[in-house]
């Protein structure tokens, strides 16, 4: 008579030796039950390459997937609605550009072209798009944004270059815990990176649960950094010079306003470039730090130099009241190195309350004292 328990180690011997995997349970009763589990999916790779539609490989893609563009300009608008995506170029010679005029005339645009950004990435209401990667690559000449994110979550932009843009290089609206690292924006006509709770209209500051600004080199733009009305933000170990303005924060008569920002670590020196006033700021230049209307923001252990200017936020490190007259409260500035700013190192202008200066090497206060 057979022993089905020796048949059954035999029929499990002979599937090792085979190299055939083990029968799994929940496998059998898969297949009983007529129900096939869908693989699932690691990963694939999308090239590139000059004459070839970035867009389309973006369109192609799942999450998880990564498009590697070579080098070369790319004449187009990308736009990213597909979570767990990245887009990584070849370094500096990876560009996108606008394309000529002629180029669009028989050409669909994306909302991302038809507002003149250079790469978006862009959620909605009820569904935001998560875990995109920006990498590696040049975005230049768009006549708005260079790259704009708006409705995500986690998105990582590192190694970028956005230079010679319309208005920022690199901003978001609506969106939580994103780091740009490592970027360089340049010859940009507003903020080198721009982080604000929504462009339009005016709201309430919203938390941005952490989002880090990081070793970016930002130089010749407007301002270095804008903080526009927006919380929770870390700002550090970046290079700062030759804007109107190194970092900007900005609030209005909205409640909660900026805030619970910390910058430190940065070097910030010589932004004394002329920037004319706008109905909404007056004229920059000669500006380190400045806070219009933040509270509980820590400046700490930062470099700023050379600032020097006769306007009205000019300094190395201004507290003002916005231009609505929010005011500064509860901001802690201590053991930085602020040196050979004119009109002082250290300036306290409006009617701010709980403001505390500490430990700075400086020579210089307005008015007299917080040195």
């Amino acid at each position: 008579m057979n022993n089905p328990d020796k048949n059954h180690h035999s029929l499990h011997q002979y599937r090792r030796r085979a190299g055939a995997p083990a029968v799994v349970a929940g496998v059998v009763v898969a297949v009983v039950a007529g129900v096939a589990a869908a693989p699932a999916h690691h990963g694939g790779r999308h090239t590139v390459r000059p004459g070839e539609s970035i867009q389309a490989a973006v369109d192609a893609a799942a999450p998880g997937d990564v498009i590697l563009v070579s080098p070369g300009t790319y004449r187009e608008s990308v736009e990213i609605t597909t979570s767990g995506i990245t887009l990584r170029g070849s370094g500096p010679g990876t560009v996108i550009a606008p394309p000529a005029a002629a180029e669009t005339k028989n050409r669909a645009e994306s909302a991302c072209a038809k507002a003149g950004n250079g790469v978006c990435i862009t959620g909605t209401e009820s569904a935001g798009v998560t875990g995109v990667t920006i990498r590696s690559l040049t975005i230049s000449g768009s006549a708005k944004g260079g790259l704009w994110a708006s409705r995500t979550d986690r998105l990582t932009v590192r190694e970028v270059t956005a230079e010679k843009n319309g208005t920022w290089g690199l901003g978001q609206e609506k969106s939580t815990r994103a780091v740009f690292r490592g970027n360089t924006a340049r010859e940009n006509k507003d903020a080198g990176i721009m982080l604000t709770n929504i462009v339009g209209h005016e709201a309430a500051a919203t938390d941005s649960l952490g989002t880090v600004v990081a070793d970016n080199t930002l130089t010749d733009n407007r301002l270095g950094v804008m903080l526009k009305r927006i919380r929770n933000v870390s700002t550090h170990s970046n290079e700062i010079t030759a804007n109107c303005a190194g970092i900007f924060v900005v609030s209005d008569e909205s409640k909660p306003g900026s805030g619970d920002i910390t910058i430190r670590s940065n070097t910030i020196h010589e932004n004394n470039k002329f920037c004319a006033a706008t109905p909404r700021l007056p004229a920059i230049q000669g500006s380190g730090i400045v806070l219009t209307g933040s509270d509980a923001t820590l400046i700490k252990g930062n470099s700023v130099r050379g600032h020097h200017s006769d306007t009205l936020l000019a300094g190395g490190i201004v507290l003002a009241e916005s231009y609505v007259g929010a005011t500064n409260t509860g901001n802690v500035i201590e053991h930085n190195t602020v040196t050979e700013n004119v009109a002082a190192d250290l300036v306290d202008r409006g009617n701010g309350t709980g403001n505390t200066f500490r430990k700075n090497s400086c020579a210089s206060s307005k008015p007299a004292g917080l040195c």
